[in-house]
């Protein structure tokens, strides 16, 4: 088990119950064993194994805000926040549970109780794989350009597209697509549809893709070839809530992705600390140079001022008031951050730094995308932006 040199919580988090430390504290210690020992097979097969879903689940790692109902521990958000930060905290972003979690609140949010009874139990115990298709090919951040489409026949939906980027798309047993169900009506004509794959005809998923970090996560392009699917899965209570839907779940998505980048920064700082005091050059330890010392205290700084406004956004995020410019902040500042300490920490290691046998190598490759998915940071500017010119 790590030392615990850095934590989520700030000391004056008032989110943070004794539970939530118990809590963080058994997560941790569970990552240490089960997880870490296994990030480089991971890392190298291209997806991390089934049976470990399983086993978070008997863990009770991911079920902690689901509702007790369901087979979850029915606590808050801040349970899946620590979750998402002692993950990445142990040098770890293979695992797609973010995802899992992300699945997880649109169905407590929008999905009848049959939906919940079905699949909530399911995703607790890791039977159940989720991933939500968003991405298509020709759009990115742009949901409403969306061409799959999803039309009636009969009482099953027929929906026709591809997806692209799919964190968990070669294990996902339960795919939330954004889909048109009325392609005329623009953001009012998006619905998601929650799709089977093993339940389904017409499906296939893609290859593995290759990617320049984060190798150890699945990420694939998925078909929809006449892939019918029963009129129930639809998520809502009707049809063109999807853009609705998405929006407001974004935020946890949003602020999830500053929770990654602040545990990945905290692990590196550890890593680069123990190596700087360590290596010796010119008869002295790296650490002992200005320019180390500064550097350092200039991620150490950045880490705290992001920790604090992580723990805020927890904090809205428990009582309901986390709103989507907030969000976008801690998103594109929280992302810049990391890849700005990563950038920082490599150099400190020198030539060992862009060796893949020390992590610092990974946790800079990792970091690169955070300031794409999830919404491009230019498009959480523009978020920003629209906040402040109302």
């Amino acid at each position: 088990m790590m030392e615990p040199f850095m934590s989520l919580f700030t000391p004056s988090a008032a989110w943070v119950s004794d539970e939530h430390r118990m809590f963080a504290d058994m997560t941790n210690r569970f990552f240490a064993d089960e997880l870490t020992p296994n990030i480089e097979r991971w890392v190298e097969q291209g997806i991390v194994d089934r049976d470990f879903w399983r086993t978070a689940g008997q863990a009770g790692i991911m079920g902690g805000a689901i509702p007790e109902e369901y087979d979850g521990a029915g606590g808050d958000m801040g349970f899946e926040s620590i979750v998402i930060y002692e993950q990445t905290r142990t040098g770890d972003c293979g695992w797609g549970y973010g995802i899992q979690s992300i699945v997880v609140h649109y169905i407590t949010a929008y999905g009848t109780e049959e939906q919940k009874a079905r699949w909530l139990p399911g995703l607790a115990s890791g039977e159940i794989v989720g991933a939500i298709a968003m991405t298509e090919p020709g759009t990115g951040s742009d949901l409403q350009a969306v061409r799959t489409r999803a039309d009636k026949d009969g009482n099953q939906y027929k929906i026709n597209g591809s997806k692209i980027f799919i964190t968990n798309g070669q294990a996902a047993d339960l795919i939330i697509t954004v889909c048109k169900t009325d392609p005329d009506a623009g953001a009012k004509g998006v619905s998601l549809i929650v799709v089977e794959p093993d339940q389904c005809e017409g499906f296939k998923r893609g290859q593995n893709l290759k990617k320049l970090g984060m190798k150890a996560n699945d990420t694939s392009e998925l078909f929809y070839e006449d892939v019918k699917v029963p009129q129930t899965n639809l998520l809502g209570a009707e049809e063109g809530q999807g853009f609705y839907q998405l929006m407001k779940q974004l935020p946890w998505e949003r602020l999830l992705i500053a929770i990654q980048a602040l545990g990945a920064i905290d692990f590196a700082l550890e890593q680069t600390i123990a190596y700087t005091q360590e290596r010796k050059a010119f008869g002295q330890r790296v650490m002992d140079f200005q320019n180390t010392r500064f550097k350092l205290a200039e991620c150490k700084t950045k880490a705290e001022v992001l920790r604090s406004f992580v723990n805020d956004g927890i904090a809205r995020l428990i009582d309901g008031t986390l709103d989507a410019p907030t969000a976008s902040m801690a998103k594109y500042w929280g992302s810049e951050v990391q890849n700005e300490v990563m950038h920082e920490c490599l150099q400190l290691f020198g030539g060992y730094g862009y060796m893949m046998e020390y992590p610092i190598a990974r946790l800079y490759a990792d970091a690169r995308v955070q300031m794409i998915y999830g919404g491009t940071n230019e498009i959480m500017k523009e978020l920003i932006a629209r906040s402040i010119d109302d």
